[in-house]
């Protein structure tokens, strides 16, 4: 509406159509809303239950459905719409769904709102920045017309009985024509505004994609779990098989090769093949360690720390399994912050200690190496942020120069009931 272009836009007639449409559906949503009361009573009379509750219930869905298409006349967003889809087939599920949406009774109240006051708002609004404008323009045509050139009524309040005065009137007239272009505009922007915000609110919208997002993100999770352990387990079942058996073949063949040149290749190859074994084996664990699936976090951990270089004490209090996702992810920040001491911390010492209490997973890796760690520094600890915040999870670190470093990870999780 501030653009100089307005009143020749298409949107003077858009907020005209919106209030038009507006105070003709708010009296078919009258006559529907006391049907529906008649059909409930009757049906009351008849039948032992609260007919005339759900029927009355149900009579703001349509209301909502077309206030939503007419929507679209003034304002450029999609109103959404927040019904759920019945988890079976059937009029009863369709109905018992509909009843528990709080967006049924949003409906209603807005139905019930529409029938009552806006409708005439929306009419008012048409009659003063319209019909009256429109009016008082036509005021020269109705006094040559119906009042035989003599004189006419103004408006219903004020007789014209000259040319000048009806041609003054037209050109006020014209200028009021402009001013309730305004007017319709500000009316029909403030109604659609009530309406989106009683059906269709724009937080709403918001929310539930907050929602989604954040399923997505968790199917996502599981989904890239699920890979990395399809991936472990074809290297485990599959390519370590293989290095095992060539291993055991250049082991044999060197028992059966006399001593020379080729022995001496042999053995070569041989010692190849089980760097490249163990090289396959500690990227096994790095992926996804079988001690993880089979015995949960504890295990794991444990285990990470008797393969650390660095000495490593363990004090883990889980008392049960936790979310795969979870265990995973905790796991790999273990790991990757043992890495970390090992290559940057010059530490003699570390400690793994944690517990879940509360409903959450706390988690603690501290060192007496040097200090000075940084986010920023090319110590992973970006990545470890990250991972730890798909699963809403907070992630601190205390590294002050001259040490020691301490790394918390906190997780939001239930014990699961998952056999060892």
């Amino acid at each position: 509406m501030s653009r100089p272009g307005f009143l020749l836009s298409p949107w003077p007639w858009r907020a005209v159509g919106y209030l038009l449409t507006g105070a003709l559906a708010g009296v078919v949503a009258l006559v529907g809303i006391l049907g529906a009361v008649a059909v409930g009573g009757a049906l009351a009379i008849v039948l032992v239950g609260l007919p005339l509750l759900v029927v009355v219930a149900l009579a703001g869905i349509p209301v909502a459905w077309a206030e939503r298409h007419r929507l679209r006349l003034i304002d450029r967003d999609p109103a959404p719409d927040w019904h759920r889809e019945p988890t079976a087939g059937g009029l009863w599920p369709w109905l018992t769904t509909r009843l528990r949406e709080q967006a049924t009774w949003r409906e209603l109240g807005y139905a019930l709102l529409f029938a009552g006051l806006l409708w005439p708002v929306d009419a008012l609004a048409i009659t003063v920045g319209l019909l009256y404008p429109l009016a008082m323009v036509a005021t020269p045509l109705l006094m040559a017309t119906v009042g035989g050139g003599r004189e006419t009524k103004v408006l219903k309040a004020w007789t014209v009985t000259d040319w000048p005065t009806a041609f003054g009137i037209a050109v006020l007239g014209l200028f009021a024509v402009v001013l309730g272009a305004y007017v319709l505009g500000v009316a029909a922007g403030a109604r659609a505004e009530l309406t989106r915000l009683l059906i269709a609110p724009r937080e709403g919208d918001l929310g539930a994609k907050v929602v989604e997002l954040t399923r997505s993100r968790v199917r996502l999770v599981d989904a890239f779990e699920a890979e990395r352990q399809r991936i472990e387990r074809d290297l485990h079942d599959g390519a370590q098989q293989r290095l095992v058996a060539l291993t055991m073949t250049l082991g044999l063949a060197r028992l059966d090769v006399p001593p020379g040149p080729l022995a001496d290749q042999l053995a070569k190859a041989h010692e190849e093949a089980g760097k490249a074994l163990a090289e396959l084996r500690e990227l096994i664990h790095g992926i996804h360690p079988k001690v993880l699936t089979d015995y949960g976090l504890e295990a794991a951990v444990a285990d990470a720390a008797d393969r650390s270089v660095v000495p490593v004490d363990v004090d883990l209090e889980l008392d049960g399994r936790l979310p795969r996702a979870v265990e995973s992810a905790a796991y790999f920040v273990v790991c990757e912050a043992l890495a970390n001491i090992a290559k940057h911390s010059g530490a003699s010492r570390a400690e793994v200690t944690g517990s879940h209490r509360d409903g959450r997973l706390f988690l603690q890796v501290c060192d007496d190496g040097r200090g000075g760690a940084e986010a920023g520094a090319g110590t992973g600890l970006t990545g470890l942020a990250d991972r730890v915040s798909v699963l809403d999870g907070r992630l601190s670190l205390s590294s002050p120069p001259g040490g020691p470093t301490l790394l918390r990870v906190e997780f939001p999780c239930e014990r699961t009931d998952r056999c060892a």
